[in-house]
């Protein structure tokens, strides 16, 4: 019987299996749970065991050289951070799987949701009939315009960008992508234009903000790219927040020019007093794009068939 080590923190099993899937688990595997605390030492003395992680702790050379029967470690947070060496785990065919992908379409869905809202104001003109000052007609419109023809950017082409692409097509045809990490062609292949952040951030009436955190790339949304966008173009902010100078974007944000709705904090939870919350122009959503429960367990199913295909011995 193949062992785990389960630590999925800051996910729990109960969230990522569905209760029968879980007892199918622990039939199948020999399961040991990673202590909260003293986990360096957990580590020594368990890893030699251990043929699969779920989760995504500290691991160093100094610890993962001990796990001689280790074939794949699941990350279930689905941000690749640097906490472990990821060089020694592909150099000794130890997998390091990302569970990322089971996010694409919920986001992607709600990335039209907002989208649609900033550009026609809708959660605008809620609130305005909740508090008894809403305005009739084209009163109410000032500021709205249709998506249909706009030009779109997106910044970082992975799979929530493949997934929310298709969604806007209906709408226009008009695509320009910044992704630094993939060839041109790739880009083209998908029906984009390959461009750069300031093109991007200067011609587009609606931007995405898709792309994962790296050394390079934090803050590197700033008060420079920000003043280029036109009036009344849109900022849509899913992923993830450190790419974004949030400072910059609060004193842009002052003087009315764009919209921005965000999904995504420098600091979850927001502290109550972050001026972020006294802003006009933005729509605010908690980190909760991605945050559903089928989604969750589709999470849980991906990693218990690919927990069956290894221990096969599969890919070969």
């Amino acid at each position: 019987m193949k062992t785990i080590i389960v630590d999925p923190f800051p996910r729990k099993m109960e969230l990522i299996f569905k209760s029968s899937k879980l007892k199918l688990l622990k039939k199948k595997f020999n399961i040991i749970n990673a202590p909260k605390e003293n986990k360096l030492k957990f580590y020594k003395q368990n890893i030699p065991n251990a043929d699969f992680i779920i989760g995504q702790p500290d691991l160093p050379k100094s610890i993962l050289i001990l796990g001689k029967k280790l074939k794949a470690i699941f990350n279930v947070e689905s941000n690749f951070m640097d906490n472990m060496d990821y060089d020694y785990c592909f150099n000794n065919n130890i997998y390091v799987l990302s569970t990322a992908p089971v996010f694409a379409q919920s986001v992607a869905e709600i990335a039209i949701g907002l989208t649609i809202s900033l550009k026609r104001e809708i959660h605008k003109a809620h609130l305005d009939f909740i508090q008894k000052k809403e305005k009739y007609g084209l009163e109410s419109n000032k500021r709205s315009s249709l998506l249909l023809n706009n030009k779109i950017g997106i910044v970082g082409f992975g799979d929530l960008a493949k997934s929310l692409k298709p969604m806007l097509v209906p709408y226009t045809s008009d695509f320009l992508v910044y992704d630094p990490w993939l060839p041109n062609k790739l880009i083209e292949d998908n029906g984009c234009r390959p461009a750069s952040l300031s093109k991007i951030f200067k011609n587009c009436e609606v931007i995405y903000i898709l792309t994962t955190i790296t050394k390079k790339n934090k803050n590197m949304i700033d008060e420079k790219l920000l003043r280029l966008m036109k009036k009344d173009a849109c900022l849509i902010i899913l992923s993830r927040a450190n790419v974004i100078n949030f400072q910059d974007l609060n004193k842009i944000l002052k003087k009315g020019k764009i919209k921005v709705a965000t999904d995504v904090f420098p600091q979850e939870p927001v502290p109550k007093n972050d001026p972020i919350r006294r802003q006009k122009n933005i729509l605010f959503s908690s980190h909760r794009a991605g945050a559903l429960n089928s989604v969750f367990f589709e999470m849980g199913e991906i990693v218990y068939e690919d927990l069956n295909l290894i221990t096969k011995g599969l890919p070969s």
